[in-house]
């Protein structure tokens, strides 16, 4: 089993008399040097982004900063102006395939079952007519009746 002892610290435990020797002031003096030093290395990451980018505009002459303001402003309504249009067209192409495109497809469509249909009927027809060549004569005759001499 652990058993746990509290060791206190003689730095702490001692108390010191409003007269100490300045030897064991600098030690506390360096001590919140070291602490200071710390605080001062965070406030350094708290820095955001937009911080750094503010920071920039005292570095950046006025005349460059207008100039690629400028820049940023006619890229960008390029971009916007090329992608409305391209929607536009993209728009207009869809909406004529469906309306032309459709209807032809549909009719197409429709022809080639009725070719398809007409090679099925001449293809029973011929296969008929092989099979038995007489028989279509024989059928057509007897309709007609020839006089009899």
């Amino acid at each position: 089993m652990v058993k746990i002892q509290e060791v206190e610290d003689e730095h702490f435990t001692d108390v010191k008399p409003a007269f100490a020797d300045d030897a064991e002031d600098d030690d506390f003096t360096d001590t919140d040097s070291e602490i200071s030093d710390e605080e001062e290395g965070d406030d350094e990451l708290e820095e955001t982004l937009y911080d750094r980018l503010v920071a920039l505009k005292d570095i950046v002459p006025l005349k460059q900063r207008t100039y690629l303001s400028n820049g940023a402003s006619r890229t960008y309504r390029w971009i916007s102006k090329g992608l409305s249009f391209g929607g536009s067209t993209l728009w207009v192409l869809t909406t004529s395939v469906m309306i032309l495109g459709v209807p032809y497809a549909v009719a197409l469509q429709g022809d080639q079952q009725l070719a398809e249909m007409e090679k099925e009927y001449n293809m029973q027809q011929f296969t008929t007519e092989s099979l038995t060549p007489g028989a279509q004569s024989i059928l057509t005759e007897g309709t007609q009746e020839k006089p009899r001499q």
